[in-house]
């Protein structure tokens, strides 16, 4: 995957908006303003990534291209390099789940008004 591919991938997920919060370099992923899924587009492509302590730890484990989250929680986030060790599939999935943890956080009528995005 490429950096277009991601940003595709994560604006067709209901509800999400993109932008540049921090710097020129970092795209942000946002579901009911909260972040999902962060793209670094400066050098080497990565994406940080949710999801549950012990999911991460597991990745970790078993893909050498998963580390623990740069400038994030190392307990919530990883940081996944796209540098074709994964398969798409794999990436793709990895985001939904980061998208589905946020979500599952909303609040209920945040939820409601996704559903009905």
């Amino acid at each position: 995957m490429n950096a277009e591919e991601l940003r595709e991938y994560c604006l067709s997920l209901k509800g999400v908006t993109e932008d540049f919060p921090f710097d020129e370099e970092t795209l942000v992923f946002k579901v009911a303003d909260k972040m999902f899924c962060l793209i670094n587009l400066d050098g080497q492509l990565s994406v940080n990534l949710k999801n549950e302590p012990d999911k991460n730890i597991e990745l970790r484990e078993q893909y050498n291209s998963i580390k623990p989250g740069y400038h994030m929680s190392k307990i919530h986030w990883n940081t996944v390099e796209i540098d074709g060790s994964l398969p798409d599939d794999l990436v793709k999935t990895l985001i939904d789940e980061s998208y589905d943890l946020v979500v599952m956080k909303l609040k209920r009528h945040e939820q409601q008004l996704l559903k009905n995005y």
